[in-house]
Order: structure tokens, then sequence, then C-alpha cells
């Protein structure tokens, strides 16, 4: 890409750095015979159209934008597959860089650069744009000390009702507002929290919270308090504190009502302080500012000689002062590379830095992997190239893992409980186990796993059971085969059941007309009470009637005895015979039966012989003997 020429004009030079969807080079207008940046949209993101819409939504908003305190649009354009901007050349470098290497800025620097991005968000909002992104990453700072802000990439129209997608979160985490945070809309109040919280890192050099992960980072931002930056730098005035604590409130209605009411509030904090010295003065284009005419005053009489003397007396003094500070910071230690000490145990790391001659600050937070006491990173290192001593270097130690205590989810709903999960950096299970519960209604959670006031790893999954109320009872699908329709529908009342009324009608050579000879369940499952029942019934003809002569002799013991026949066929159970007679007398008596039948005889209700006939039959022969 080095040497190429876009649009017949533009000539890269050198690449200057990347972002998530564009390379940033330095180039030439040809033209004008200027420096230039070209911003080049990445090669797969060129035929998204989503991603080109938004490449192309910056040079839109910011061309519209006049300011010296904004990066200018000079061109967008396309050369076949290469999208690409070309915008004003910032001959310095970004806010970010300048705090990694100086750590936390002198009060006055960092109230001048805050005032600049102030002035140019109240031009940005006077246009109803909003930038969204607000970060140090996106401020640069200029050799002449100018702060410009640049990166409109993710700027949208204000009075345009855009919500953020539930599942981004678009800007960078560490600066984000609670409001974006929580997929809401954000507006010129969002700009001046992100602005805060850039503030805060210029003081203390340290961003306000920081986290495992982004979603971690981005709950704390929603849910705590940042800690007051003159805890981490005494330098911070209660005057100056209580700006940055009213820009970074909650509530966007307690911050700021506007840019230029935070620009104020930063320009009184200075001219309240009485002292010359001190005095705020924002900076503007000095070099091209036209001077006004010196006020002629009274001509005054000459100093006396003595008064000359006294001038030139003070003026050696201040100069001596000068060189002799000058000479002392000559003579002290010579600038020396950082070195890592990343991973190692805090007194070890500390022993390393104050031998040098540093002086180490330490900040703790919670890391799933390195153990309490160790160093997780440095804000100044190997690679950030010689620093003089002594110099404060800020080491983030770990305190062990940052376990997060499970919420009771009993009777929530799955929404309820995922965003009580969420306050706890936790997350809802995939999984969704339903089961019955006489205590719990329908579709709240009844049991969880791990279960409430176990300590886990932030992101840790928790399963939840949902209830799907009481278990209905239960009965058992009786026997229907033979019955008549009616007959059929109140055995099933009798146990809680009902009767499908779409009835299914066959020819039947087995069973009598009306006659059940199918049913869906079958007999003896078990289905839910008020469940119905499907039947099939016989329209006939019916099974042909068969006969059977049974031969009964009874015993000569001197006492009478009962004989009954039962006949068991399609009709059910039919008493066929029943009689009492003398002792050695033989009963011999005709039954009629129809289809497959069982026959079974009893005397004195014992039974003393049964026996399965095939239907049909016109005579078949019965004796107890047999």
């Amino acid at each position: 890409m080095i040497g190429k020429q876009l649009g017949n004009r533009y000539e890269i030079l050198e690449r200057l750095g990347g972002g998530g969807m564009a390379v940033v080079y330095k180039g030439r207008d040809t033209f004008l015979n200027r420096l230039v940046t070209i911003k080049i949209l990445r090669p797969e993101f060129s035929s998204d159209k989503d991603f080109t819409r938004r490449f192309r939504r910056e040079a839109q908003a910011v061309a519209s934008l006049s300011h010296p305190n904004i990066v200018s649009i000079y061109d967008v354009g396309q050369e076949g597959d290469i999208q690409y901007l070309v915008m004003e050349y910032v001959d310095g470098e970004d806010l970010k860089t300048i705090i990694r290497r100086e750590g936390a800025l002198p009060p006055e620097k960092a109230v001048q650069i805050a005032y600049q991005i102030l002035e140019a968000l109240e031009h940005a909002h006077e246009n109803n744009i909003v930038h969204r992104d607000i970060k140090p990453h996106n401020i640069l700072i200029t050799k002449g000390g100018r702060a410009k802000l640049t990166d409109f990439g993710i700027a949208r129209e204000a009075s345009t009702a855009t919500i953020t997608q539930t599942d981004t979160i678009v800007g960078s985490v560490h600066y984000i507002s609670p409001e974006q945070a929580r997929g809401e809309l954000a507006g010129p109040r969002s700009d001046l929290y992100s602005l805060g919280v850039v503030l805060y890192e210029m003081l203390t050099g340290s961003v306000p919270f920081g986290g495992d992960s982004p979603i971690a980072v981005a709950i704390k931002h929603i849910q705590e308090e940042p800690e007051p930056p003159s805890h981490r730098n005494p330098a911070i005035s209660p005057a100056l504190e209580q700006i940055v604590m009213r820009a970074m409130q909650k509530n966007p209605e307690l911050r700021f009502g506007s840019a230029r009411e935070m620009a104020r509030r930063l320009e009184n904090l200075f001219a309240s302080s009485g002292e010359e010295a001190t005095r705020f003065i924002p900076l503007d284009d000095m070099a091209t500012r036209v001077l006004q005419p010196v006020e002629k005053k009274p001509h005054r009489r000459r100093l006396r000689t003595a008064g000359w003397v006294s001038l030139a007396l003070l003026l050696l003094v201040l100069l001596a002062g000068g060189l002799y500070a000058l000479s002392d910071y000559l003579k002290g230690p010579p600038p020396v590379t950082v070195p890592s000490v990343v991973n190692k145990k805090l007194s070890e790391a500390q022993k390393i830095l104050t031998d040098l001659g540093f002086q180490v600050k330490v900040r703790e937070e919670h890391h799933p992997e390195i153990p309490e006491g160790y160093v997780i990173e440095q804000d100044i290192g190997p690679d950030d190239g010689p620093v003089k001593p002594p110099r404060d270097i800020t080491l983030t130690v770990s305190l062990g893992p940052d376990l997060r205590e499970v919420p009771d989810l009993y009777r929530l709903s799955l929404e309820d409980a995922r965003l009580r999960l969420v306050e706890r950096g936790l997350v809802l299970a995939d999984q969704v186990l339903k089961d019955y519960n006489d205590d719990v209604p329908p579709d709240l959670i009844f049991q969880q796993s791990p279960v409430a006031g176990e300590r886990v790893a932030p992101g840790t999954a928790v399963k939840v059971y949902l209830s799907l109320g009481p278990k209905p009872k239960e009965s058992r699908v009786p026997n229907l085969i033979g019955l008549t329709l009616e007959q059929a529908r109140a055995k099933l009342a009798e146990n809680n059941l009902g009767l499908d009324e779409n009835v299914e009608w066959v020819e039947s050579t087995r069973y009598f007309q009306n006659q059940v000879i199918d049913q869906e369940p079958e007999p003896d499952s078990l289905v839910t009470q008020g469940s119905v029942v499907k039947v099939t019934l016989s329209k006939g003809p019916g099974p042909v009637p068969g006969e059977a002569q049974v031969k009964v002799p009874l015993e000569n013991d001197g006492q009478t005895h009962q004989v009954k026949i039962v006949v068991n066929d399609v009709r059910g159970t039919t008493l066929a015979y029943v009689n009492t007679h003398q002792p050695g007398e033989t009963v011999i008596t005709t039954v009629r039966y129809y289809g497959q039948a069982t026959i079974q005889i009893y005397i004195d209700n014992k039974l003393v012989k049964q026996k399965s006939l095939k239907e049909g039959k016109k005579m078949t022969m019965i004796e107890r003997g047999e």
C-alpha cells in the first residue's frame, strides 16, 4: 500500500496505526502539497454494507463540523475495492500514549486538555452530533499543546432515537456511560460522562474501573461509585474533584447540563483562586491572534539609580537559582529502562524498582489466574523507553480470583433471574430444565445450581429449574372392550376420564353392534385425569351363536348341592344356569354363547371345571370328569 496513489491525488507515505475496522496512513495531498491522514477501510469489511455505512457516516458527521479542536475531514472516496477517508494530519501523539508515558498529569495540564475537548463537544452537540466514543485514544495532542478530537466513527445525530443492540456495547468499555452500557440511548451527557472518565485518568494515571472482562467493567459503570480521584492523587483539589465526580454521575440528569456548563466550571476553578500565576487561560490560536494596540500610559520619571541596581541584583539571584536547579537536575540519575516485573511477587517487584530509584504505587484488583500478591501489570515497562528516576510506577497487584456470591433466584421469572445474575457478573445457563412443583406457580424458578450464597468465579453459568405448576393427578384407563357406548362413557366418568365423541364404527363378526371393539389408550395405561379415550364401535353383524351341552354328575353324599354355570363371551359374563340338586343326581343342560367363550362350572360356589370354546360350534359336550 505504501507508495500507492488514491484518486490520482493522495500518495500513501507510511502506516501510522489501525483500529477495529480501518488502517490509518500518513499521506500527501499532491495537489495542495500538504500532509494528510488517510483512513482506509480494512479489506474484510469493504464488502460489508454495515461497515461501509459506518465508515461513510464518520465523514458525513465530521464534515459538517468546523472547529480548531476537531480533526477536519477533507475528502472521502472509493477506488476499486478501497474505501478511504482523507483527514487533517496532526503532528503529535494521542493522549493515551502520553498518560502511559508520564502517568498522572499536572492538574493544570489535565484541565487545559479537558477544556479544549469540551469546546469541541459544545460545537458538535450544537450541530446535533454525539461522539459516543470519547476516550484518550481519540484525543490527539499536537506538539504545540492543542487537543484535537477525532474518530467520530460511531457518532450519530442526537435527534435520531437509536438504541444500542442488547448484545453489543458500542464504545470502549473503560470510558462508557452507564446508559450506553445498558443499551440505552446515548445523548450529549453521555459524552460528558466519558470525558469525566478521561479527566479522572489524566489526574490519577489510571481509569476508575477495572475488571476481568468487558461486561464486568460495564457493570461497574452501572452500579459502583468511582473511588474519589484524590484518594489516588492527593494533589487534586476538592473543587476539581467535585467537577470530575459530577461529570461521572450515574443519572444523566445529575451531570452538567451541557459541555459549555462544564467548561465554565473548569474556567471558574482557576479564576477563583486569585493567583495570577495559575490563572486559567483557554488555549486558542495564539499564533494567529491579532494583538490589540498597547494603551499609552502617562510618562513616568526615570527610575532612580538605586532602583536599577536593585532590579539587576534581583535578576542575578533568580538566574543563579535557575542555573542551580538545572545543574541539580542534570546531576541526577540517568534515565533507565524500566524492567518488567509482571508475574513477580509484590515484595520482589518493589525491591527491583526501588533499587533503580523509582517510587512504587500499588493498585489492587482481582484476577482469575494470577495468585494473590503477584503483579498483574505495570503502567511503565521496557517498551516505554528510558525513564528518569525518581518516577512513580504504578503496579496492579492481584487479589486472587474475584468470587461472586450467587443470588437467590427462587420464585423469579427467567428474565428477572437473568438481570439479577448480570448484576453479579454471572450468566444464566442455556439449558433450562422444567418440572412439576406443588409450591411454585408455573414459569417461576423453584431450584438452582449453584445454590444461593455460594461463591463462584465471574461468568459462571447458573442452571435453573422452572416450575410447571402442581403435577396433575393420574388415572388408570379401564378396559372398555365389549361395553356399549353408554357403558363405556359411565365407566370412564368413574375414573375421572372422558370419552372422545369422535367415534369410529367398523364391521365386526366378533362383537355385537354398539359394542366397543378397540380403545386408545390401551387398558391399564396411566393418563392425566381429564384426558379422553378414543373408542371404536362395532356396527355388526356380530358373532355367530354356539351351543354347549353341559353334563355334571353330583356325589351321592347325602347332601344337596348348588350347580352354577357361567359363560364368558363377547357379551361379558353371563350366569347361564343355577339350581339346587339332590345327592347323586346328574345335571344335564344346554347353554348358548357368542364368539369365543369360556364355560365355568361351579358346585357349591367352587370352580370344578373350566373349558374354552371356539366360536360358532353348534354343539359341544362338556362333562365334569373331562
